[in-house]
């Protein structure tokens, strides 16, 4: 009896352990076919489109284009001679390489094997075609070939640039789309049908274009090979009557990505529940300090004016603090600019202090120094367009901020006219001016002849000439570093701020939003969702 029960309690526990086993095995094999599903699940959930918009529409061909965002958005489809990589360096893209063959000529050579997305070859006769047009109509980057007087195709693959002066850093202008000869033969530019649907060599080409919306797919023939393995494969772009429904339309989740320059975008979008990449504008505010003005020609003056601006201040109170504090003319995040010592330090106490060192004495209300038998105060003329309602009032704080420390500041505030006459006659002590930051890195307008400034040192003129006949990197960084230091130990100039520009996007975007204001899509072809 006890030996059956042993028996039984035997098979029981033989029983229990194979149904244990058993149930291990499925369990795993559960937990295996489980991994592969969510796997499986993930890759199905892995969008490889992302919707953009654009308000406004007139072409989508670029150089008819007066549109910024669909200027933009053809930079994903049409090409450049050169491109600008996210430090503002130039790179090769249609051209190979470019070379200064004098002052006013340049040979380019260009790449081969390059098709356009109608299987067309690219060839120096797109380039020619393409500058003609540029010569010929108005379009945004007319600027771009100005200067140009000639092209002359040497091959199919080589090209002879001659200008009608020595423009430094020229190679910065050949960054304007190309466009293909072949497609519009006997066609009118301006009024061809062919330009709702044009080709062109880049990462993406035009599949579809309709009135409410254009699609971009990967283009499979593009030349770079790192196109091989992008992950986006396809862009639509909705065409919105206002930029308020581009807005509304970002905010519900129908579009993945808006850029806008407008300060008060958060009264359209909100401010949830989407990232943002906030950059540097194109506008750069500054003072232009006489130096040939018999009180500004005196460094301490302009040390103590610089001393006594409060830019955070401006910004804050004019901009909402959406702008950035500005230290020097070159785009910030330059590769020539050197981001040390980024904003000039804001004291009181030293704008007294040099003034003192230097022999001027306060009295109640400004200061005053004997020079050549006559006594001199610190009285300034600043000069301002009063059409520009955010630069007047900028122009008002820093009278308050000059004058907190005794520096008596009259403000003019001129028409557009009346401005631009006094620019051209240098007829002011200071003025609050604007530059557009160029691509190109040349700094003729704040150190060359008939600067802003009436500025002249014999340094920064040798400089000057040397970077501007020279390709070699180490060298333009060295002088460019030392341009710098002139400037700020000289200050004809005073960097106020530059405007900032915002954008926002999906939160389930995934991949690296880096943008400036040349390119908003560097690493888009890695973007999904």
């Amino acid at each position: 009896m006890r030996n059956n029960i042993f028996i039984y309690v035997f098979i029981v526990f033989i029983i229990a352990l194979i149904i244990f086993a058993v149930y291990r095995l499925n369990n795993e094999e559960e937990t295996k076919n489980g991994q592969g599903d969510a796997s499986t699940s993930q890759e199905e959930q892995m969008e490889t489109e992302i919707k953009l918009a654009v308000s406004n529409f007139d072409s989508i061909n670029p150089i008819l284009s007066n549109n910024k965002n669909i200027q933009d958005i053809t930079k994903l489809i049409y090409e450049p001679l050169v491109n600008l990589t996210q430090d503002y360096k130039a790179e090769p893209c249609l051209a190979t390489e470019w070379a200064k063959t004098s002052d006013t000529e340049y040979i380019v050579k260009l790449r081969e094997g390059v098709k356009w997305s109608d299987g067309t070859v690219f060839t120096a006769d797109d380039v020619l075609f393409t500058i003609d047009r540029l010569k010929e109509i108005t379009s945004i980057y007319s600027y771009n070939v100005q200067y140009v007087i000639a092209v002359d195709i040497v091959d199919d693959y080589t090209v002879k640039i001659t200008l009608d002066r020595n423009i430094p850093f020229f190679e910065y202008n050949l960054t304007f789309p190309i466009l293909s000869a072949k497609y519009y033969e006997g066609e009118d530019f301006a009024t061809s049908t062919k330009n709702s649907n044009p080709v062109g060599t880049g990462m993406f080409k035009i599949s579809d274009a309709q009135p409410e919306s254009i699609t971009l797919a990967k283009n499979e023939t593009w030349w770079n090979k790192n196109n091989k393995n992008a992950i986006l494969q396809t862009i639509k772009v909705n065409i919105n009557s206002s930029m308020a429904e581009v807005y509304n339309s970002f905010k519900m989740g129908n579009i993945d990505l808006v850029s806008t320059s407008n300060l008060n975008y958060t009264n359209y979008i909100g401010t949830i529940g989407y990232g943002i990449r906030e950059y540097s504008g194109r506008e750069h505010i500054f003072l232009a300090l006489n130096t040939q003005n018999a009180l500004l020609s005196n460094l301490e003056v302009r040390q103590a004016i610089s001393y006594a601006i409060d830019k955070n201040n401006i910004i804050s109170s004019v901009f909402g603090g959406n702008a950035y504090t500005s230290d020097y003319p070159l785009s910030n995040g330059s590769w020539l600019y050197d981001g040390t010592d980024t904003n000039s330090i804001y004291s009181q106490e030293q704008a007294n202090q040099v003034l003192q060192d230097a022999g001027w004495t306060r009295g109640r209300t400004m200061w005053s120094k004997r020079i050549n038998n006559r006594t001199q105060r610190i009285s300034l003329n600043l000069m301002v367009k009063a059409s520009d309602a955010n630069r007047v009032s900028v122009a008002n704080i820093i009278k308050q901020q000059l004058e907190a420390i005794g520096i008596t500041i009259n403000i003019n505030s001129l028409s557009d006219e009346q401005y631009n006459a006094a620019i051209a006659n240098k007829g002011y002590d200071i003025l609050l001016a604007s530059s557009t930051v160029s691509a190109s890195p040349n700094l003729t307008t704040y150190f060359g002849e008939g600067n802003l400034a009436n500025y002249t040192n014999q340094e920064v003129s040798a400089i000057m000439q040397e970077v501007n006949n020279t390709t070699d990197e180490n060298i333009l960084k060295e002088k460019y570093k030392r341009l710098k230091e002139i400037y700020k130990t000289d200050i004809p100039y005073i960097s106020l701020y530059t405007n900032k520009n915002i954008v926002a996007y999906n939160t389930e975007l995934a991949g690296e939003v880096a943008s400036n204001w040349f390119y908003l899509f560097y690493n888009i072809e890695n973007w999904y969702k």
